[in-house]
This record gives structure tokens, sequence and C-alpha cells, in this order.
């Protein structure tokens, strides 16, 4: 077909090769390689000019009455295949046509197309056929060794591939392809094969326990108890027949955890006991006072009580919590002899000596910080790093978090400065070192394996101990990203399989879409859009679950992952032809200027101005999403657009920070609250945004500002002093509201109060000396003794807290210094004054208000109590009764008359 050639007569080409096409068996026959090569060239033409979709449809059209058509299959199954689509099946047919008809170049050819756009079970099972049955043992092993990759279930081949390996004497691979295929038998729960496999590895890799135990959980689970039980006992008698007594007790106590009244068990378990403490001097007296003989005893009872006792013998170092650390001198009968520190000699009953003294072996952290020099114990703990973190978790009863190893290091071995740089490389050997496990039920929290353990069991055992969802997920892409970086052969471990399938059942147990099962489609989709032999049988359909929210905007917001909600904007826009209006909505729950940009690139500036100015309006009650506006945004044009200035900007951010600082102070929302008050103070004063707008405009503006700026009760006095002397500089005459108009005394600063409020604030300011800076001074030791400040949150938050009780304190002795009680007697009702209680008409509105004034601590505006030094306190002040008042504050014009003065009776 020439290249030269029109894009209506590609298809008209393609249409007519269609219609000439005769299907009988004798044309089949004659296909080869090279039709096939034929179509390609004309696919790739289609490709060229864009016309992928006429020719499938076409394609599909023509199957529709000629169902076996070779090019149509052929044509509309590349098709499918190169856009990514998981739709396999006409290529599939076509294979199996061939297949049929025994033509192994031709459905050799077609698999390996095929498996040009990706892994296919399906064209890796047939191309298995294709080899086993031309005798290509080579292509077949390899071919083996690509499906059991993608295809979970497949347990038969993983297990023959073990024993080709096994023969072949790479007992290495052979052993992981053992184990890949007993956890397959698990699932299948084919105990025949799980049992076969069992034996195999006890005798390849006898010593791999904790491998053994990670598959006995699963299969008392999934199969039966009995049956595990069943499998630990044959895998025993190695651990006998060594003489690795550990060991084989605690497979006997698993054996006795799944069956306490096993009298096998029991009685080996008391073997293995005097085997292992058969130089102790006291081994069969404690097997009698611990009843181990007797089944009348519980097991367990039994055994806790032997182990007691057996750990007491002479040299042993034992622990006081009162006396420290000691060693057993004698043991003779009931009576014990220890040696302490600072009390050699000490003797007790060994019955005392069980409840009171915990017994340490010599390698435990205490043991060593007692006996060895601090230099020696310093040098080895930071020259090996391994070893130290080995011996601390070991001690703490194989299982530590990082806090945990701190305190034993810090500040006992390593300085708070030298922990920092060596936590540092102690946390990448706990992340990336095989000797270091996670417990399963416990994320943050490490252990010692006596055998290495792999990455992927690692992070299994992570997973398994995340305490939410969410951080399931974000396990999950830990993973993940190890898998992109080592290859795709992480997918095949029964660990992965495990963790996908928790995200697959939470998909398939939610009767209706919540936020966890909406993530668990989101995770999953991505997952199979990258590696399509994932789907399998799941069904991943968004606009499905989609639809069944109830409430999107709840939903989202309780997604605690930034990732999964951007990308739950991106299905929902693939779907939702509403999705601008949408986003809208979702907006407040993820904050992102790219989703703004992208609202504004496909024509909807409506929407983004709509919902700035649904912010502005209600910027109270949205004062997150208004502060990141601001800060991020500001600069933008879609405020300017709406005729937000920013002089309005600055008032609502003014407003905003006197009320996140009265809701701190009134214990609401302490967190959020905040936060939002250290964006906006950084905003206005450290990005110098106040200053520079005072540089800039005019005096109005100016004074429009400071009106709010007095409101602000707990603004920082040096940062007060530094705006006004930077107004003055500009406008010399500049009048302040609250200053100089009151009289003498207000103008020496006098700050009038009532009795109770006085008294109340002076009580306050004793609880803060006497108790909550004490008190916190405490909380900052504490902090300081566990050591690196840079990494120490309990530290920067009690030091956080020492700066606040600091400028409370500095604030409330400055004001106090300042306060004067009112003086009932001396307040007049004759003009408006500190302490009296005025009723006005609005003649504006033609309402009736009221108000009483008094100073800035007793304000209430809720109540209706105003401060004289407020800018509309000021203005009333001095006013008598008829008089008419119009003025304007912040924009707002006021025509008052006052009605009535009264002395207050909040005095």
């Amino acid at each position: 077909m020439s290249t030269t050639s029109t894009m209506p007569d590609l298809i008209q080409q393609l249409n007519e090769l269609l219609n000439q096409e005769k299907w009988t068996r004798a044309t089949l026959n004659n296909y080869t390689v090279g039709n096939f090569t034929e179509l390609d060239d004309i696919i790739e033409q289609m490709q060229q000019n864009d016309l992928e979709e006429e020719a499938r449809a076409l394609c599909e059209e023509h199957l529709q009455h000629t169902k076996n058509s070779i090019i149509a299959l052929y044509i509309a199954g590349v098709l499918d295949t190169s856009r990514q689509s998981v739709n396999d099946t006409n290529l599939v047919m076509l294979t199996q046509i061939f297949l049929d008809n025994h033509k192994w170049t031709i459905v050799e050819f077609l698999c390996n197309r095929i498996l040009e756009f990706g892994e296919n079970r399906t064209a890796l099972r047939i191309l298995a056929e294709v080899y086993h049955d031309e005798n290509q043992t080579e292509k077949l092993h390899q071919t083996w060794e690509r499906l059991i990759l993608i295809d979970y279930e497949e347990a038969d081949i993983v297990r023959r591939l073990a024993e080709l390996k096994e023969e072949a004497g790479d007992l290495e691979q052979a052993t992981s392809y053992y184990k890949k295929a007993l956890h397959r038998y698990i699932t299948k729960k084919n105990f025949s094969n799980v049992k076969d496999i069992w034996h195999r590895l006890v005798v390849l890799s006898p010593n791999e326990t904790e491998f053994f135990y990670h598959a006995e959980t699963k299969i008392a689970r999934q199969i039966s108890t009995d049956r595990a039980i069943q499998l630990l006992e044959d895998l025993y008698p190695p651990m006998k027949e060594s003489g690795d007594w550990p060991r084989a007790i605690e497979l006997l106590k698993r054996v006795l955890g799944y069956d306490p009244k096993n009298h096998w068990a029991r009685k080996e378990i008391i073997h293995c006991f005097e085997e292992h403490y058969s130089d102790h001097s006291n081994l069969t007296e404690y097997i009698r006072i611990s009843n181990l003989h007797q089944s009348w005893r519980p097991v367990h009872e039994a055994i806790a009580d032997f182990e007691k006792h057996i750990a007491f013998d002479t040299g042993n170092f034992v622990f006081h919590r009162s006396w420290g650390i000691g060693r057993i001198r004698e043991i003779k009968g009931d009576d014990i002899t220890i040696d302490f520190a600072k009390k050699r000699g000490h003797r007790m009953s060994l019955k005392m000596a069980v409840n009171a003294l915990d017994v340490l072996p010599k390698e435990h952290i205490w043991v060593l910080r007692a006996v060895w020099k601090r230099d020696k114990l310093k040098n080895l703990v930071k020259k090996n790093p391994v070893w130290a973190l080995k011996t601390v978790i070991r001690s703490l009863g194989n299982a530590a978090d990082i806090k945990r190893i701190k305190a034993e290091l810090v500040p006992s071995i390593l300085s708070p400065g030298e922990w920092t740089s060596w936590s540092t490389k102690a946390r990448e050997e706990l992340r990336t070192n095989p000797d270091f496990g996670m417990l399963p039920d416990k994320a943050d929290h490490f252990t010692v394996r006596d055998q290495p353990v792999s990455f992927e069991e690692k992070t299994y055992n992570k997973f398994k101990g995340d305490k939410t969802f969410f951080d399931r997920v974000r396990t999950l892409e830990e993973f993940l990203a190890y898998v992109d970086e080592e290859g795709a052969e992480g997918l095949d471990s029964e660990f992965f399989r495990e963790m996908f399938d928790y995200f697959a059942a939470t998909i398939r147990s939610s009767g209706s879409s919540n936020e966890y099962s909406i993530s668990s489609l989101i995770v999953l989709t991505d997952l199979v859009t990258k590696y399509p032999f994932l789907q399998q049988d799941l069904e991943l359909d968004f606009l499905s679950a989609y639809e069944q929210i109830e409430n999107v905007e709840e939903v989202f917001s309780r997604i605690e992952s930034t990732g999964l909600k951007k990308r739950f904007l991106g299905h929902l826009r693939a779907v939702d032809n509403n999705w601008a209006e949408v986003y809208a909505k979702l907006l407040p729950y993820y904050l992102s200027r790219e989703v703004l940009l992208e609202l504004e690139r496909h024509g909807k500036r409506s929407i983004v101005l709509d919902f700035f100015s649904r912010v502005f309006e209600n910027y109270r009650s949205m004062r997150e999403t208004f502060v990141w506006l601001v800060r991020h945004c500001g600069d933008d044009p879609w405020f300017e657009e709406m005729g937000v200035t920013q002089e309005k900007i600055l008032l609502s951010m003014i407003h905003l920070y006197d009320l996140t600082f009265r809701d701190i102070d009134n214990r609401k929302e302490v967190s959020l609250n905040r936060k939002i008050n250290k964006q906006i103070h950084s905003f206005l004063f450290r990005d110098k945004r106040l200053s520079r707008f005072i540089d800039e405009s005019d005096e109005e503006s100016v004074s429009r500002i400071f009106t709010l700026i007095a409101d602000v009760k707990d603004l920082d006095p040096k940062i007060n002093i530094d705006l006004k002397q930077r107004v003055l500089n500009r406008f010399p005459d500049f009048h302040f509201y609250g200053e100089g108009e009151i009289d003498q005394a207000a103008t020496r600063k006098v700050l009038y109060c009532t009795v109770a409020m006085h008294e109340a604030k002076k009580a306050e300011y004793n609880h803060l000396q006497q108790v909550e800076v004490p008190q916190n001074s405490k909380e900052i030791e504490v902090a300081r003794s566990y050591g690196d400040l840079k990494e120490n949150a309990e530290y920067k938050a009690a030091m956080e807290r020492q700066d606040s009780l600091n400028n409370r304190a500095a604030r409330l002795k400055s004001e106090l210094e300042q306060a004067r009680e009112i003086d009932p007697a001396e307040v007049k009702n004759d003009e408006i004054s500190v302490g009296t209680h005025v009723r006005l008409r609005d003649l504006l509105e033609d309402t009736e208000l009221e108000y009483t004034i008094l100073g800035p601590w007793e304000s209430d505006p809720n109540r209706n109590v105003i401060s004289y030094l407020s800018p509309l306190g000021n203005r009333l002040l001095r006013s008598k009764a008829g008089d008419e008042l119009d003025f304007e504050i912040n924009e707002r014009r006021y025509h008052l008359r006052v009605e009535s003065i009264e002395v207050s009776d909040q005095l």
C-alpha cells in the first residue's frame, strides 16, 4: 500500500481488503508470518495518520458477520493492545484459531506480538504449550519463569521449576521456588502438596525458622490448626538432632499454643529444657517445683514458672529497681546471695528473688553499662551501629522503637549531639539491613532476625502493623517505589499479593463508596494501569463507585493522602462532565494552585472567580482556605478581577489574626488556629506586607488599617510600636484611634478595667508565674534529656510553649502596671464615658442599638460590650443624650442618635 495514500484512501483500501478476504481452510494453511508483517505495515500507516479509531471500528463491524476474519481480528487486536487496553480478546481468539490448526510458527509470532505490549498470562500459557510441543526445553522454562511472575494462582509450574533447579544443583533458586509454591498451595488449600514441599524445604533450609513460622501461621488460618501442628512436628527432628535447644523449645511452645494438651509436645519440651540447662545446679528442683511433669497444671503456667526459676544461677546478672545491676554470687537451697554495686553480699529467698529481680544476659545493655568503662562502650557504639542496635533491641525483649533505643543510649553513652549524627546511620541500617525486621503488630518497632529478612517481608510486616488505612497506603507506595527501582519481580511475592488483596477486599466488602473503598479503587486502578497483568478478575470501575458516593465533599475530605486526593480528581475529571463544578466544591479540601490554573486553562474562569468570591465572603468560617488563597494566589489577577483590593485583603487578614488569638485563648481548635495564626503573622509581618502597604498607601487607607490593628489585643507591643513609627515617618500628624482623645490619663497609657476583671487578670498572672512557667521548665528538662534537639518534637513543643508563656506574662505584666479600676462613684450619666451603658438609634436602619463601654479586657461584642479603645467606642466618647453622630469606620457609614446614657450595672 502506498504511503502517499490520503486518509480516506487508507480506510477504503482496508475495507476492500476485508471484503476480498475469503475465509477457507486452504487460506488458513497458506498463511505465513509474512502476511502479518504486511498487516503491521497497514497498522503503522493508520497510526501515523491518526486513523486508529476508524480502522478499529471498521474491523469490529466486519467481525459481527465474519467472526473469524484473520485481518479484522489481527488489526483490531493490535490496535486494542497498543493503546494499553486490557481487552486482548481479538488477538487471543486469533491465536487460538492457529493453535487449533497446529500452526506453531504463527502461534509463536502472535503470542510474542501480544507480549510486546506487556506481560499476558494467556499469551505466555499458549507460548509454553508451543515450546512444549516443539520440545524447545530452554524456551519453555524461560516462558514458565515469566508466567509465574504474573500468575499468582499458578503453583504446579512453580513447583516444577523448583524441581528442575534442584536437579541442576542450583539449590538457592530451587529453595526460592519451593517457598513460592508452598505459599500458593496454601492459598489453594492443597495440603497434600503443601506437605510435600514443606518436607523438601526442611531438607534444603531447615534453619529458616522465620519462613516456616510465617507459612505455619497461614496454614493454621487457611487450612486448619491440626495441619499446622502436624507440619511443626515434622520440622522438630532436625532441631533436636542438631541440639539447637532454644529453637526446639520455641517450636514446641508454638505447638502448645495451638493445643495446650498435646502430650507429645509437653514431654519433648521437658526433654529440651533438661538438655538446654544440663549444667544448671538446680535444674531438677526447678522442674519439680514448676510441676512440668504434672498434667493437672496448665502447661503455659508451668513453663512460665520454670523459666522464671531457671534464670537464677550462679554468675548470672540481675536487676533490682532500687539497687540496680547485681550478680548472683551463690545459691544454696532457697537462699540466694547477690552482689550489688552498693549492696554486696545481699541475701534473699528464692521466692522473693523471682518476684523482685529481673535476670539479664551478660550482653544486656544495662549490664554493659554497669561493667564496662563508658569510653570503651561509647567507642564501640559509635564504631559499630549494627552491633549497638542489635544489643539494645535484644535487651528490650527483641522489640524496640527509635524512642526507646535513644533512651538507652542518651545521655548515658552518647551525648545528644553525638546521637544526632549516629541516629542517621542507625535509621538507615534499620531500614535496609536484612538482619532487622519489624513487628507485624507494631509498625514502628524493630526486631533482630535470626535469618535475614527480605525487603518484601519487612515491608509486609510494617503494613500489618500500620494502625490506619492510609498508613497502609503509604507503606504500599514505599514498596512500589522499591519495585520501580528493582524491577517488577517484587510483585510476584506472596507478601505483595497479601497487600494487594487487602485493598481488593476493601473494595468488595464496601456496600457503598466511602473514603476507604474509593481510595482502594484508585490505588489498584493506577497499579493495574501500570501492570495490566495484576487485574485478573478484579472489577475496577471508578464511574460506578463514584456514582455510589452519597456526599462527595464528605468522602473527599476524609481521604488522608494528598497524593490520593490528586489522583481522585484526575479520575473524577475522566468520568464526570461537570468535573469543574465538583472541583470547586472540593478545592477547600485540596488547596492547589495547579487545580485553579487547570480550571482556567479549560475555560472555567467563572468557576474560579465564584470560588474566590465564596471564600472571601465567608473568610471567617473558611479561614484556612482564605489564608491559603491569599498566601499562594494573592499575586494572581483573580482577587483584583473580583474588585478585592490589597487593603481589603489586609483588613480580612488582620481580623482573622485577632479571631485566631481569641479562639486560642478560648481553647477552640487550638492546633488549627495556631497554625493559621502563624501563617497570618508571617504574611503580615515577616513578609513585610503590612509595612509595604503603609509605605505605599494614602493616609486614609492606613487609618482604616490601624483602626482594626487597635483591636488585636494580643499583638506584640514591639510590632505595634514599629508600625506606628513607620506611619509617623510618612504622616507626622497621623491620629491613632484610642490615643489622645480620651483624657490625660489615657494619654499616659492608663488601662481602665472593672474590679472583678482586675482581680481575674492578677490571678491569671500569678498562675502563669507560679504554675504554668515552672511546669513548662520541667517539660523542657525532660524533653532535653531525650537528646537530639534538632529532631526532638517534645523539646520543640516545650520551647514553643515557653515563648508563648513568656509573651503572655510580659503582656499581662505591662497591662497590670497600666491598669486602673473604674470607680462606679466617678461614672456620670451626663455623657458617654467608660463605665456607661448607652442606647442609640441607628438612623440609617431605623433600629435601636445598646452598648456598654468598658475596657479592652472586658470587650465582648457578642454581649454588646465594646472597648473605649475600639474605633466605635472611641468615637462615642463624650457624646450626650440627643446628640446625632455621623461618621465612617472601615468603609461603613454610621448615623446614630444618642437616646439615653446610664451607669453600667457591670461595674
